[in-house]
């Protein structure tokens, strides 16, 4: 493909050269051969324009630059932008043809729900004979089935694995696709050059101000989703929705919610032991305190936690904005289920409650632990530990909600990176020795689960948070294999 070709809707210089033949796009040197465009990207830890000549020895065609660096071979076409992170996501989409215009997005951003949001709204479409595709922290998946493209970043890929990923969702005949939208890919671009039909807002709570700095910083970074998209799905209950709908500007929006007057409101909720029930004020009904008159009838979930009730609302408000009708939607509501690592339980003959989710935000901590309490008749033990190299704030925020709110609390390692690990939990513990709440600490993870289990007795729920799904630990740079739940059912054992 011509130089020129994936430089289409980018504003550009040429420093160097002239147009090149390009056959594959890169931004780790490493991977640059023959004919090859390197991208340059400023990174926290590296900068790729000090890899210029590694990629130039390596045999690419190309560099995309932001500043002007001395002594590159002449035989290589310079080309400098104001930001290469932005241009990258626009030389991805044309290098894999503009793949997502044959594709109808829908992108759902917030702190927490992300993931069980856009699983709901994948598996209601399906349900309805949509073909589908996935795209988020858990895995890609397309028609049910995994992509088998991997990516390496946790929530949103980047521009060059998400083209390549709505390439491959294309070819295989995808209709829709949701996606989760992280902070940090719309901090860095990643969807830059997309429109979505469909941009949903869950909720705002702290997190990620390693990256963002401030909650404001953090708040105008998930509202850039919504000058991407036609509609916007937002929580009315959140005190972070005006700051979406300003971004949004006068395009049209739909709410829902609990606690507020929204178009989409859960009202009459019950919790049992069985799940969760409410009925649906839906407008134009919604004026008055009863069901929606669209013979949608109660729903009930067999899924927990009243954070449940808001990602469900979240689904059934886009997919009802997408066209669906309301009618039939209780059955598929019914059948939904939350993807691995949400409030996932642990089977076992014990009569107790063990869970494996992925709440590593202040927030989602206190979520699950609510929802928890609801069906525990015994205690309510939490295990917790904060990522190292990601927002230190959280943590004695952490350590003090898991001791307010809970009978037993254990600390230990989550994923500690370059950190040392005691030194991460003595920061969590900051929280939770003045809460008065008994507690241990315990810095192998393994161990920590194992105390867990064996102390439960009947009635008893453990919550182990933080990781959820992931099969790994970081420790330092290496990933080392670990599962939360494959550990649980070994100390079961």
């Amino acid at each position: 493909m011509e130089l020129s070709v994936l430089l289409k809707n980018i504003e550009y210089r040429v420093v160097q050269g002239g147009n090149a033949e390009i056959t594959s796009v890169v931004h780790d040197s490493r991977l640059a051969c023959e004919g090859a465009l390197f991208i340059c990207l400023r990174g926290l830890a590296a900068d790729g324009h000090d890899y210029i000549n590694k990629a130039a020895e390596s045999g690419a065609s190309a560099i995309l630059i932001e500043e002007t660096h001395e002594n590159i071979p002449p035989d290589v076409c310079v080309i400098s932008v104001k930001n290469t992170r932005k241009a990258m996501a626009f030389v991805a989409a044309n290098f894999y043809g503009n793949p997502a215009e044959k594709l109808r997005l829908i992108g759902v951003t917030g702190t927490n729900g992300k993931t069980t949001t856009t699983d709901f709204i994948e598996q209601i479409l399906r349900a309805v004979g949509r073909k589908t595709g996935l795209i988020g922290t858990v895995e890609a998946r397309a028609l049910g089935k995994p992509v088998g493209i991997a990516f390496k970043t946790s929530t949103t890929p980047d521009p060059l694995e998400l083209h390549k990923i709505f390439a491959k969702m294309a070819e295989m005949g995808v209709q829709d696709v949701v996606m989760e939208v992280s902070s940090h890919a719309l901090a860095f671009h990643k969807v830059d050059g997309l429109t979505f039909e469909i941009g949903v807002f869950t909720n705002l709570t702290q997190d990620h101000l390693d990256l963002h700095g401030t909650m404001e910083n953090y708040r105008l970074a998930k509202a850039q989703l919504f000058t991407k998209c036609r509609f916007a799905v937002v929580n009315i209950d959140d005190e972070s929705t005006p700051t979406m709908l300003e971004h949004h500007g006068a395009d049209p929006f739909v709410t829902y919610g609990i606690e507020k007057k929204a178009d989409f409101q859960a009202i009459h909720i019950h919790t049992d032991a069985d799940g969760i029930g409410f009925d649906l004020a839906a407008k134009p009904d919604n004026d008055t305190d009863v069901p929606c008159a669209h013979g949608c009838g109660r729903f009930f979930m067999a899924e927990k936690g009243r954070f449940n009730i808001y990602n469900a609302l979240a689904a059934i408000t886009t997919v009802n904005t997408l066209g669906i009708p309301l009618e039939g939607l209780c059955d598929i509501i019914s059948h939904l289920r939350v993807p691995p690592g949400r409030i996932q339980s642990v089977s076992n003959s014990r009569n107790v409650n063990i869970l494996v989710d992925y709440a590593h935000s202040p927030d989602g901590l206190k979520n699950i632990i609510s929802a928890v309490r609801e069906f525990t008749s015994g205690r309510v033990v939490t295990l917790i530990g904060c990522g190292g190299e990601r927002d230190k704030d959280k943590r004695p925020i952490m350590g003090r909600i898991a001791g307010e709110m809970s009978d037993y609390v254990i600390l230990t390692s989550d994923n500690p990176r370059n950190e040392a690990p005691m030194v991460i939990i003595e920061q969590i513990e900051e929280g939770t020795k003045g809460t008065g709440t008994p507690y241990e600490v315990c810095e192998s993870r393994r161990e920590a689960i194992f105390i867990g289990v064996e102390s439960l007795n009947r009635g008893d729920s453990l919550i182990i948070a933080g990781k959820g799904h992931e099969d790994y630990q970081i420790v330092g740079t290496v990933k080392h294999h670990f599962s939360d739940y494959e550990t649980a059912l070994e100390a079961l054992q």
